[in-house]
Formats: C-alpha cells, sequence, structure tokens
C-alpha cells in the first residue's frame, strides 16, 4: 500500500512521487491551509494541503479528521525545512483507511502526561508515542545482538516446555495448572532441561526462556512473566569459563544499545565497559559494611545490600560487576561446591545496584545429586526425567539466565514495566 516509510524520504527526494500510511498525528486546520503530521512506525512527516493548489475531494478528506484517524496518502514530495525531516508532501490523494473515535483515551503527543495504570490500560494506544515504541525497537535489537553473539560463540537454540512436571529449582513459587487428569506448574526456567541437553552432547545450548515466577513482588523491578537469554555449556573448567560467556554477552548487548538508532532518538548515553570486574561474596560484605550496611556470614545480599554496593562501584565509574563464590547454601541444589565445600561455584551479574543475571557450575555426578536433592528435602522420585540423564554420562557443564528486562531497564535507567509490551504482575493479567 505504500512506497515509502516516512524515514526514507529525504529532500533529495523532492519532486517524487510518493505513497505513505499512517496515524493522523497532529492537525492545524486553517481552512484554507491544512497541515496534517502523519505517523508511521519509522517517523513523522508532514502532509500539506492548500486550497487552489490541493483538489478539492482531497481538502474535504482531510478537513475535520479525528486525531490517530489511519489515512494513506499519494502526493508529490517538496523540501520544506522547517517540516520534520526536512520534506513535506503535496497530495494528490487521501484514502481514509479506519476513522478514530474521538476522544481518545490518552494522549499520544505527549503534551498530556498519563500514569503508568492508564498507559498500560491502554497500552495499544500508549505504543504509538514514538519513545514509547522506540523501547520495544530497542529491545528487539539487543535481542538480535545477543543471539548473533550466542550463534557466533557455537551455541545451539533450544525450545523448552513451559507447562512441567515439578519445580524446576526447588520451592513453592509455581503457577499450578490443569493439566488433564494431572497437577501441573508453569515453568520457573528451562534448567532442568537444558541440563538435560548437555548430556544429549549438544555441548553449548541457549534459548530466549520465558520464565513464571509465583511471587507477590511490588516493586519496580520484577514480574512475574519475564524473559532471558538463557544458556548451558559443557566441558568447562569451572564458573569462570561461563562468567566469560556471559560479560561477552552483556558488552555485546550494551554495545548493541550505544551504537542504535532508539538510543539517540531518547536522548540517553550509554558507556561500554571494556571488562567486568568479579568481585567475592567475602569482600563485598565488607565493602557494605564500611557503609554501615551489615550482612551476616551466609545470608543472602538483600536489596538494600546491592543498592549500597552499586553506589560504592558508581564511584568507581563501574556499572556493572559480577559477585562470585557465594556461600553454597544460598544456591540452588544443583550448585556446583567450591573445593572447600563452604561455597559454591556460582555467580550473581549486577547492574548499578540490580541483580540481571545469575548462574553456575552445576553438580554432574548423579549420586551427588541425588544427595543434594535430599538435603534440600526434595524428593528424587519428582526429578526421574533429569535424573536419568546423569546416569549415562554427563559432562561438567553449567550455565546462566540474563534477564532480557533486566538490562533493558538499566540501560534505560526505567522501571521493569515499561520494557515489557503487556506486564504481569499481581495485579495485572490484562490487556
Amino acid at each position: 500500500m505504500r512506497t515509502h516509510y516516512t524515514n526514507q524520504i529525504t529532500p533529495a527526494d523532492a519532486g517524487k512521487d510518493v505513497v505513505v500510511c499512517g496515524w493522523v498525528h497532529e492537525v492545524r486546520d486553517m481552512g484554507k491551509l491544512m497541515f496534517v503530521l502523519l505517523r508511521d512506525r519509522s517517523g513523522i512527516i508532514q502532509i500539506t494541503a492548500k486550497s487552489g493548489v490541493t483538489a478539492e475531494p482531497v481538502m474535504a478528506a482531510l478537513h475535520g479528521i479525528p486525531k490517530e484517524s489511519v489515512l494513506r496518502v499519494s502526493g508529490s514530495v517538496l523540501a520544506c525545512k522547517p517540516a520534520p525531516g526536512g520534506v513535506e508532501v503535496s497530495p494528490k490523494s487521501v484514502e481514509v483507511l479506519s476513522v478514530s473515535k474521538s476522544p481518545l483515551p490518552m494522549d499520544v503527543t505527549g503534551k498530556v502526561k498519563a500514569e503508568i495504570d492508564t498507559r498500560l490500560d491502554n497500552r495499544f494506544m500508549d505504543l504509538r508515542k514514538p519513545e514509547v515504541a522506540a523501547i520495544f525497537k530497542l529491545r528487539s535489537r539487543i535481542v538480535s545482538a545477543g543471539i548473533k553473539y550466542l550463534e557466533n560463540s557455537g551455541f545451539i537454540e533450544v525450545h523448552t516446555p513451559k507447562i512441567i512436571a515439578s519445580a524446576s529449582e526447588g520451592g513453592t513459587e509455581l503457577f499450578p495448572i490443569a493439566y488433564f487428569d494431572k497437577e501441573a506448574f508453569l515453568a520457573q526456567s528451562p534448567q532442568l532441561y537444558k541440563q538435560t541437553m548437555m548430556s544429549a552432547g549438544f555441548d553449548r545450548v541457549y534459548e530466549i526462556a520465558r520464565y513464571f515466577r509465583a511471587e507477590e513482588h511490588d516493586t519496580v523491578r520484577h514480574l512475574n512473566e519475564i524473559m532471558a537469554f538463557d544458556i548451558e555449556m559443557s566441558f568447562i573448567k569451572d564458573e569462570a569459563d561461563i562468567m566469560d560467556v556471559l560479560e561477552g554477552l552483556s558488552l555485546a548487548v550494551i554495545k548493541s544499545a550505544a551504537e542504535s538508532e532508539e538510543i539517540k532518538f531518547l536522548k540517553k548515553e550509554i558507556e561500554v565497559p571494556k571488562k567486568v570486574d568479579r568481585l567475592r561474596y567475602d569482600d563485598v560484605l565488607d565493602m557494605i559494611a564500611g557503609q554501615g550496611k551489615k550482612i551476616e556470614w551466609g545470608h543472602d545480599i538483600d536489596t538494600e545490600g546491592e543498592k549500597v554496593l552499586g553506589r560504592i562501584m558508581a564511584k568507581e565509574g563501574k556499572d556493572i560487576y559480577f559477585i562470585t563464590k557465594y556461600p553454597l547454601n544460598i544456591k540452588p541444589f544443583y550448585t556446583m561446591p567450591d573445593t572447600n565445600k563452604k561455597y559454591a561455584r556460582a555467580f550473581d551479574l549486577e547492574h548499578t545496584g540490580d541483580e540481571i543475571s545469575s548462574g553456575g557450575q552445576r553438580i554432574h555426578d548423579h549420586a551427588f545429586l541425588v544427595k543434594r536433592l535430599k538435603h534440600w528435602n526434595l524428593k528424587p522420585e519428582n526429578f526421574e526425567f533429569y535424573l536419568k540423564a546423569f546416569e549415562y554420562g554427563m559432562p561438567p557443564h553449567g550455565g546462566f539466565g540474563l534477564g532480557i528486562e533486566r538490562i533493558l531497564m538499566k540501560i534505560l535507567n526505567t522501571q521493569i514495566r515499561e520494557v515489557v509490551l503487556f506486564p504481569r504482575d499481581r495485579y495485572r493479567l490484562t490487556p
């Protein structure tokens, strides 16, 4: 239906005939002179209609057209410095494809601000705002960059089930569902299945995974349905091999964002780190204790502790960093203990005071894995399919999940609901 998106038309096209399609963003109707700003996914172009120059049927079609109506406009390109992009279109014909209801449920131009709940209730309209649409174009860009990095690093894409028979990681934060005559759950992560792929000999796998966590959060950084780059890799020496991949993936994603047109449009500046520091858990406790935040050894670093560490690292100009060598007792059952059994071969990746990824080396010995399940009061018979893969040759392996919403939220310095098309939290199930 169109020959060009609006951002493809430049002053060099003056004199050419074009066909553009989009939504009526703004109208200035002065009777004999009308300016219509037409918006598509790429930008905005000005349609200028003048009595005596523009055909009367075209003038009539544009007169009184409600904002957010959908038009198809054919016309000639004219150079016009004051217009968006330095061009305007003199219309020869206008086809009204859809007339918008008025008044609108919310303003699309940005002149009238709306609360986040109003915006999410009318998400289809909110997404018409260029600055909101830019977030999701950027999201697409960073996911593509992440996939490219992983595939260039020898990873194979897999797809694991999202309906499972038992908890992926232990605990009770599960959404139960009725699965015919059986009890089932929505998957917390692809953890058990991607480990099974290591037994199958795939060596390196990744999934753009969807997680379901039945936790009653009420914060600006948690949701109950989230997505992540989720990887698993075999024949590793220890968790450092996995951290190398995570560091490379994270920097590839950040670099793609920093170089994007969307970041320029959103007027954000991103510095791409050259490397990512690796801090030990014990050292982190000492660092934050020096700022008055004390955490007893053996306890996880809470939100306040993460924030304190984030401020310490920010003073050193470091936004992204690892925390390594956690106590074994605060990590999942499948986590490989370090040599002295006190620490886990596990890590978190933090960005300005928030966790964006966690991972580590897994246990690959069958008998030891059964022992650890029992230690966590989990029943090995509930993990029969998983444990079977460890009885017939399992290589040393490990992996991580890197939250897509989390890293995008931190890149843009915004809340998590801003970077999800239709967020799901404890209060919101529609739209």
